[in-house]
């Protein structure tokens, strides 16, 4: 890392991936120049960018098809909940003037869409509130300038949890996401829409964010891939709440502050190839922070990769059907030449770190509760006297925290930080369930608190799905979302792939090599669907 390290040094080479990924990627041999988009829905972000450049398909025409499938097939699954198909044409006509010039860019001509947490100039922002339902920004956020600088074309926004704070997707500006695999199910949250979107063939590469599982429990939901960068690698400015200053964001993994903006897509290859796109400082900024190089990956085949694999954590049941997917793939994993083991010495608490993380956040999000707000907190504590130590005590205690209480907290966590990196000295990745089960039931209770999950007949409590989600954000470690198989319901399965901190080329390499060797997404297969 150097002080002279800039935006170019992240970006350099992302049109080269494009041609070095097509040679993996399907594209459809028999496409004339002109011809419809019929067929291409399901196709790769990195498959159809090099079409475009051939010439087999124009933008607009995959512009179209995209809009005639989100108009016949959303109203079911309410993903697109902002439209913006006028300037969608628009750009798409340039972008194929563009390309007929002979212009490449990475993202040329590509349709996608973008969480609605994001600024998109002239288009609503209300994070699912009714109190900002008109409120527009007036430029973009930097994350989709740098998406639209790369040439894609952005149809539209994607629905999110009211004020991004759910596992599910449903708010009363934009009503419900459902799963494209099953409607009666949510898609997750906060980033629901987004990974809804890529599971229905509406678009094969998105834009979403993540604090606490908000990108990897929506892939691992329906399906999809997604990737949380290691933290500050990509720039948050322009995905602050609406009406918020857009400034640049720095994050605080000491302070509850873990937000990081990230793709998300049905290939693990076009994960690596919108990080391109969207990694670099913010040109608003200033310090160490924000100048990180990524490294590339430690192997360059699974043979040789030390994989720790963990499929079960004392705070929480896990279904038979998870952990006979994460079990599987360690066996698979074994066998293609990877070193695999179930513990280490080195191991961080997991108890310890999903209760610092949860003390952590809860201390930051609860600091401006009102007076009448931390009474009834204190009342509620009191009832907690003879289980002082359970999940719900330290809960309410981190609410109400002091200055001195915060810092022994964040002291915990600051060590936490620095094992769960010792860690990968002696480990490569790391993998892990995403949630204990697969997709649930929709469940609109608006108290969160008084939500509850089955698991295998097991009570879970609602809040503590965010427990496996809590290493990688603490820690600022990256991780990669990786569909690997179906329930014994047919739902998907997901694993998450953590890797050392800015070694975000390792997860996504390895997440690439494990959709080449065991596949990937698959389509969801509802019988009532024209999916």
């Amino acid at each position: 890392m150097t002080d002279a390290l800039t935006r170019r040094d992240f970006v350099a080479g992302a049109a080269a991936a494009v041609t070095a990924m097509t040679a993996s990627q399907e594209v459809r041999a028999d496409a004339k120049p002109g011809s419809s988009a019929k067929g291409w829905e399901y196709q790769s972000a990195g498959a159809l960018v090099a079409a475009l450049a051939r010439k087999q398909v124009s933008s607009l025409e995959l512009v179209n098809a995209a809009i005639a499938r989100i108009e016949a097939l959303d109203g079911d699954i309410n993903a697109v909940v902002v439209r913006d198909f006028e300037r969608a044409h628009e750009a798409a006509r340039a972008a194929d003037l563009a390309l007929a010039r002979g212009e490449r860019r990475p993202l040329l001509g590509l349709p996608m869409t973008v969480k609605e947490q994001f600024d998109v100039a002239g288009l609503p922002k209300t994070w699912g509130n009714p109190e900002f339902k008109d409120w527009r920004p007036n430029k973009d956020a930097l994350a989709v300038t740098r998406l639209k600088d790369a040439g894609a074309v952005i149809l539209g926004k994607t629905n999110v949890a009211f004020m991004l704070g759910d596992f599910q997707t449903f708010n009363d500006v934009y009503g419900t996401t459902n799963n494209p695999w099953d409607t009666s199910r949510t898609p997750g949250g906060s980033s629901g829409g987004s990974a809804a979107a890529l599971a229905a063939g509406f678009v094969s590469l998105e834009l979403g964010a993540d604090l606490g599982g908000s990108l990897r429990i929506p892939a691992n939901f329906c399906g999809v891939y997604a990737h949380k960068p290691s933290l500050d690698v990509v720039p948050l400015r322009g995905g602050s709440p609406p009406r918020a200053p857009a400034w640049p964001v720095r994050s605080d993994p000491l302070m509850g502050n873990w937000s990081v903006a990230g793709p998300m897509a049905r290939s693990a290859a076009d994960l690596a190839l919108a990080l391109d796109v969207l990694a670099g400082p913010d040109e608003l900024s200033e310090g160490i922070a924000y100048k990180l190089a990524l490294p590339p990956p430690r192997h360059d085949s699974l043979k040789g990769f030390r994989v720790l694999l963990l499929d079960e954590h004392p705070l929480l049941p896990i279904a038979a059907t998870v952990r006979g997917a994460i079990d599987g793939l360690g066996e698979r994993l074994a066998h293609s030449g990877c070193a695999v083991s179930r513990t280490s010495k080195l191991l961080p608490d997991l108890t310890k770190t999903a209760m610092t993380y949860r003390q952590l956040l809860l201390a930051r999000i609860t600091q401006d509760m009102s007076e009448e707000e931390q009474e009834h907190t204190r009342t509620t504590l009191r009832s907690f006297v003879a289980d002082k130590d359970s999940v719900g005590s330290l809960s309410l205690q981190a609410m109400l925290f002091d200055f001195r209480n915060w810092k022994r907290v964040s002291d915990t966590g600051g060590e936490l930080l620095q094992q769960w990196r010792e860690l990968f000295r002696s480990v490569d990745v790391l993998i892990c369930p995403v949630t204990p089960m697969p997709a649930f039931l929709h469940d609109h209770n608006d108290q969160m608190w008084k939500r509850w999950l089955s698991v295998d007949r097991k009570p879970l409590f609602y809040p503590e799905l965010s427990h496996w989600m809590s290493i990688a954000s603490l820690a600022g470690l990256p991780a990669t979302i990786a569909p690997i198989g179906l329930s014994d319901t047919g739902l998907p399965i997901g694993a998450q792939i953590l890797g050392p901190y800015l070694e975000d080329r390792t997860t996504l390499a390895f997440a690439q090599m494990v959709e080449r060797e065991y596949g990937g997404f698959v389509r969801p297969h509802r019988p009532t669907s024209s999916l």
